[in-house]
Protein backbone atom coordinates (compact mmCIF):
# COMPACT_ATOMS: atom_id res chain seq x y z
CA UNK A 1 0.00 0.00 0.00
CA UNK A 2 1.22 3.59 -0.48
CA UNK A 3 1.96 6.07 1.60
CA UNK A 4 -0.60 8.81 1.96
CA UNK A 5 1.26 12.04 2.51
CA UNK A 6 -1.45 14.85 3.85
CA UNK A 7 0.81 18.02 4.15
CA UNK A 8 -0.96 19.68 1.00
CA UNK A 9 -4.57 19.00 2.97
CA UNK A 10 -3.65 19.91 5.85
CA UNK A 11 -1.70 23.55 4.86
CA UNK A 12 -5.09 24.17 2.56
CA UNK A 13 -7.26 23.40 5.74
CA UNK A 14 -5.27 25.65 7.69
CA UNK A 15 -4.92 28.16 4.90
CA UNK A 16 -8.41 28.92 4.36
CA UNK A 17 -9.43 28.85 8.44
CA UNK A 18 -6.74 32.00 8.54
CA UNK A 19 -8.45 33.47 5.98
CA UNK A 20 -11.83 33.45 7.85
CA UNK A 21 -9.97 35.17 10.88
CA UNK A 22 -8.55 37.83 8.79
CA UNK A 23 -9.30 41.37 10.26
CA UNK A 24 -9.31 39.74 13.94
CA UNK A 25 -6.64 41.31 16.62
CA UNK A 26 -3.43 40.25 17.39
CA UNK A 27 -2.56 36.28 17.45
CA UNK A 28 -6.14 35.52 16.96
CA UNK A 29 -5.95 36.23 12.78
CA UNK A 30 -2.34 34.25 12.79
CA UNK A 31 -2.13 31.39 14.82
CA UNK A 32 -4.19 28.32 13.69
CA UNK A 33 -5.36 27.20 17.00
CA UNK A 34 -6.25 30.56 18.15
CA UNK A 35 -8.03 31.22 14.99
CA UNK A 36 -10.00 28.14 15.20
CA UNK A 37 -11.11 29.34 18.60
CA UNK A 38 -11.95 32.25 17.75
CA UNK A 39 -14.03 31.30 14.71
CA UNK A 40 -16.04 28.60 16.87
CA UNK A 41 -17.01 31.67 18.99
CA UNK A 42 -17.43 34.10 15.96
CA UNK A 43 -19.78 31.39 14.41
CA UNK A 44 -21.83 31.29 17.07
CA UNK A 45 -22.48 34.72 18.09
CA UNK A 46 -23.51 35.43 14.47
CA UNK A 47 -25.63 32.83 14.12
CA UNK A 48 -27.32 33.47 17.46
CA UNK A 49 -27.30 37.87 16.20
CA UNK A 50 -29.26 36.78 12.99
CA UNK A 51 -32.32 35.54 15.06
CA UNK A 52 -31.54 38.73 17.46
CA UNK A 53 -31.40 41.14 14.69
CA UNK A 54 -34.90 40.67 13.97
CA UNK A 55 -35.71 42.05 17.43
CA UNK A 56 -33.32 44.66 17.49
CA UNK A 57 -35.14 46.25 14.20
CA UNK A 58 -38.54 46.10 15.75
CA UNK A 59 -37.49 48.15 18.73
CA UNK A 60 -35.67 50.83 16.30
CA UNK A 61 -38.90 50.71 14.42
CA UNK A 62 -41.28 51.15 17.69
CA UNK A 63 -38.55 54.05 18.82
CA UNK A 64 -38.79 56.21 15.51
CA UNK A 65 -42.54 55.93 15.30
CA UNK A 66 -42.99 56.87 18.69
CA UNK A 67 -40.68 59.49 18.34
CA UNK A 68 -42.48 60.87 15.39
CA UNK A 69 -45.52 60.48 17.00
CA UNK A 70 -44.74 62.60 20.08
CA UNK A 71 -43.79 65.37 17.77
CA UNK A 72 -47.58 65.04 16.89
CA UNK A 73 -48.79 64.83 19.85
CA UNK A 74 -49.53 61.84 21.06
CA UNK A 75 -47.97 58.25 21.94
CA UNK A 76 -47.05 54.57 20.77
CA UNK A 77 -50.00 53.05 23.37
CA UNK A 78 -52.46 55.83 22.23
CA UNK A 79 -51.49 55.50 18.38
CA UNK A 80 -51.62 51.99 18.53
CA UNK A 81 -54.87 51.64 20.50
CA UNK A 82 -56.36 53.46 17.88
CA UNK A 83 -55.04 51.39 15.45
CA UNK A 84 -56.55 48.48 16.70
CA UNK A 85 -59.83 50.02 17.89
CA UNK A 86 -60.13 51.08 14.06
CA UNK A 87 -59.14 47.35 12.62
CA UNK A 88 -56.32 49.05 10.80
CA UNK A 89 -53.37 46.32 9.89
CA UNK A 90 -50.29 48.25 8.89
CA UNK A 91 -47.10 47.04 10.66
CA UNK A 92 -44.46 48.70 12.70
CA UNK A 93 -41.88 48.62 9.68
CA UNK A 94 -44.00 50.50 7.37
CA UNK A 95 -45.39 52.87 10.18
CA UNK A 96 -41.44 53.73 10.41
CA UNK A 97 -40.55 54.15 6.89
CA UNK A 98 -43.82 56.60 6.64
CA UNK A 99 -42.53 58.87 9.17
CA UNK A 100 -39.40 59.32 7.97
CA UNK A 101 -40.15 59.40 4.39
CA UNK A 102 -43.15 61.07 3.77
CA UNK A 103 -43.67 62.94 7.84
CA UNK A 104 -46.56 65.00 5.90
CA UNK A 105 -48.76 62.60 5.10
CA UNK A 106 -47.50 60.38 8.72
CA UNK A 107 -48.85 63.30 10.42
CA UNK A 108 -52.38 64.30 8.51
CA UNK A 109 -52.97 60.14 9.17
CA UNK A 110 -52.19 60.75 12.71
CA UNK A 111 -54.62 63.78 13.27
CA UNK A 112 -57.24 62.11 10.97
CA UNK A 113 -57.14 58.77 13.78
CA UNK A 114 -56.30 60.22 16.91
CA UNK A 115 -58.83 63.36 17.73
Amino acid sequence: MTRIKRGVAAHKRRKNLLKRAKGFDNRRSTNFIAAREALLHADSYSYRDRRNKKRDMRAVWLQRANAALRESGTTWSKFAAVLKKENILINRKMLSELAIQNADSFDAMVKDLVK
